[in-house]
């Protein structure tokens, strides 16, 4: 029997489809490669930068969707289903919305796969697919490395991807992650972590978890067994972090040279409204967090969502100061949007301010950066271009060259200020060739 694996692409630039300069490697999907049984052949199809060979036989595809690859993702589960191969679909999206992806899969996979994956395909093996599996919550590939030899020859970056956590204890009103795992987050034992750290080549790791301080005890507990394999690594992390300077002091020895950070917001009513607890305890602007962050030495890529009910477009020029004067190693100054069965959906539906007829991610009108909602203080047109310009300014090469000079971070060591002037530039032409893009190739 021969599974296919698909990592779908968002969309379409003018010039044809949307290749993605930083792609990283498809973690999830080495994560299903290795739960397959030995008797399966696996292929892996990355269509981002390759097309997918559609008349490849194949026994069984599987589709990992995100929100924004929705459409995409249908119109690929049609083309095969056309040829009569069965298709499952997962990923958070079918998470969010079982009932819509099982009208484009013969199985939709709802949750972690690692409890039902093996089972999905001995059933498919026999031929009597379910059209529902259901997998709990828990910790990552517990006792399985990822299979990585799907990756060679691809054109990732090179920056090995791994996970010690899933899920994360706060609430934000926004974010898929906290409704699909309800303020609970799961740990893979540290040394399966230091097993699969040894079995790939790479001293630059990014560990992908939705934030990796998330539990203070758990991370000092990795940080410590990190320290004597000399690496460097990145992740997501949460401002509350600041206030453990043993959990600082550990995580800079342990080889991490910075963290995304949600920063979300510079307005403490926006931050409540959001429920953005670890941010709520800032009471000077994030001054204080920020001198913690560069007595470490750490850089950090400055995440904000703008929209929310307070924002104006002085609010997004203040914010693009703040990222600026910052010198802020990279930043995302991120439309709010309203992602299914999170709060904030349920709220801006109820008060009839979505837009696109609320499946924006299928509507053929949406593009990618582009407002969903109706924000209070300002017309969707005026959010969708106050981000961009916010982005363009950010990323602009004086930007850029004024950033860099902070001997605290950037200057600390040839590693960090190589890793800022091999990544801005990146970032710099994503931000032209990523906005407007349509969604789905049709």
């Amino acid at each position: 029997m021969k599974i296919t694996l698909i990592k779908p692409n968002m969309g379409r630039c003018e010039k044809g489809p949307y290749v993605d300069e930083g792609r990283m490697e498809p973690l999830q999907l080495g994560v299903l490669a290795a739960l397959t049984p030995p008797w399966a052949e696996v292929v892996l199809h990355d269509d981002r930068m390759e097309a997918i060979p559609f008349d490849e036989p194949t026994d069984l595809v599987a589709i990992t969707m995100e929100t924004f690859t929705a459409r995409r993702t249908y119109e690929i589960a049609a083309e095969y289903r056309a040829r009569g191969v069965p298709v499952v679909i997962g990923g958070m999206h079918a998470t969010l919305l079982p009932e819509e992806a099982a009208e484009h899969a013969d199985a939709v996979c709802v949750g972690d796969a690692e409890s039902v994956w093996a089972a999905l395909c001995e059933d498919a093996r026999r031929g009597r697919l379910r059209k529902l599996y259901r997998g709990a919550p828990g910790a990552p590939h517990p006792g399985l490395l990822a299979r990585r030899d799907l990756f060679r020859g691809k054109g990732y970056l090179p920056i090995t991807l791994l996970q010690f956590t899933r899920g994360c204890r706060f609430a934000c009103s926004y974010c898929a992650t906290s409704s699909y795992f309800n303020q609970t987050q799961h740990f893979r034992p540290v040394e399966e972590v230091l097993q699969e750290i040894a079995a790939q080549p790479r001293k630059l790791l990014f560990f992908v978890d939705d934030n990796i301080v998330s539990d203070p005890s758990a991370a000092k507990d990795l940080f410590r067994a990190l320290i004597p394999l000399k690496i460097r690594w990145v992740s997501q992390a949460s401002l509350d972090m600041t206030q453990d300077p043993e959990l600082m002091d550990l995580m800079a020895r342990s080889g991490c040279l910075g963290n995304v950070v949600g920063f979300e917001s510079l307005e403490p009513s926006s931050l409540a409204a959001m429920n953005k607890a670890p941010n709520l305890e800032s009471t000077q602007g994030y001054r204080r967090e920020l001198e913690v962050l560069r007595d470490y030495g750490l850089q950090t890529w400055a995440a904000f969502t703008l929209g929310h009910d307070g924002d104006s477009r002085d609010t997004v020029a203040r914010t693009l100061d703040f990222a600026r004067r910052n010198r802020f190693a990279f930043a995302a100054f991120n439309l709010l949007m309203p992602y299914p069965s999170t709060p904030l959906y349920r709220q801006l539906e109820a008060e009839g301010r979505l837009l696109f007829g609320g499946r924006w991610w299928l509507h053929p009108d949406y593009r990618f950066n582009h407002a969903a909602f109706r924000p209070r203080l300002m017309s969707p047109g005026e959010l969708t271009q106050a981000c961009f310009e916010a982005r363009a300014s950010f990323n602009s090469l004086g930007s850029i060259l004024q950033r860099a000079l902070d001997f605290r971070t950037h200057l600390r060591s040839p590693l960090r200020l190589g890793v800022y002037l091999a990544y801005n530039p990146l970032f710099r032409r994503e931000v032209f060739k990523k906005q407007g893009i349509r969604l789905g190739y049709r």
